[in-house]
């Protein structure tokens, strides 16, 4: 069980909070809204309503025991950028921080936060994967032009084996698992033979797994 701070408490730092306290994980939840905090308090291991940029306040309830801090609030840029400074200094290990745009993403790296995201761009780039390839059931994208993504196996793959489909040689792409009658393959051996209701989690260049998203060799 880890220990987290969400610091901003707007829809996507309370669902976080909930998510994590619901997870089993101790979650200390922060906004200046007292509102807000009364509405969280019940999922999470401890609610404070407290002004997260000023610096004395967050020192006090803010030790560098704290694994992770997820500092999301909305369009303050100037507050986001102090909190995560703050964090710094204090010697949380992961700070991810919430960005509104690259320049401020940017700034956000170069006072401290070790992970910065951009939860709507981030979405809706996934969103936009699965409807243009139905056959995409789920997608994560990483750093480097690498994505994970779940997708139904296509009709190329029904019957050969992975040792036969070389899908490492051939597209540089490993395979993580396989879904099959409700149980999940976890590194498959090379002689696993795929079946047509089997769906796979594969990771890789996007552009290779791009063409085995559509591939009906």
């Amino acid at each position: 069980m880890g220990q987290y701070a969400v610091i901003g408490l707007g829809s996507f730092g309370f669902h976080m909070a909930k998510k994590l306290g619901e997870n089993g994980e101790e979650v200390l939840a922060i906004d200046a809204n007292r509102a807000i905090v009364d509405d969280v308090k019940d999922f999470v291991t401890a609610a404070i309503v407290t002004d997260a940029t000023d610096r004395d306040n967050l020192t006090q309830i803010i030790t560098k025991d704290i694994d992770v801090a997820i500092v999301s609030l909305g369009d303050k840029i100037e507050a986001s950028v102090m909190v995560t400074l703050y964090l710094r200094e204090i010697g949380v290990k992961r700070i991810i921080t919430k960005a509104l745009n690259p320049d401020h993403g940017k700034v956000l790296k170069m006072v401290g936060a070790t992970d910065v995201i951009y939860p709507e761009k981030d979405m809706a780039e996934k969103l936009a994967s699965n409807l243009s390839n139905p056959n995409v059931l789920d997608y994560l994208p990483l750093s480097s032009g690498h994505s994970i993504r779940e997708i139904a196996v296509p009709k190329a793959f029904v019957g050969k084996s992975l040792a036969e489909l070389h899908l490492r040689k051939r597209f540089q792409i490993q395979v993580i698992a396989i879904r099959s009658g409700g149980t999940i393959n976890l590194v498959p051996a090379p002689d696993y033979t795929f079946k047509a209701m089997d769906t796979v989690i594969l990771v890789g260049p996007n552009d290779s797994l791009e063409k085995i998203v559509v591939t009906e060799e």
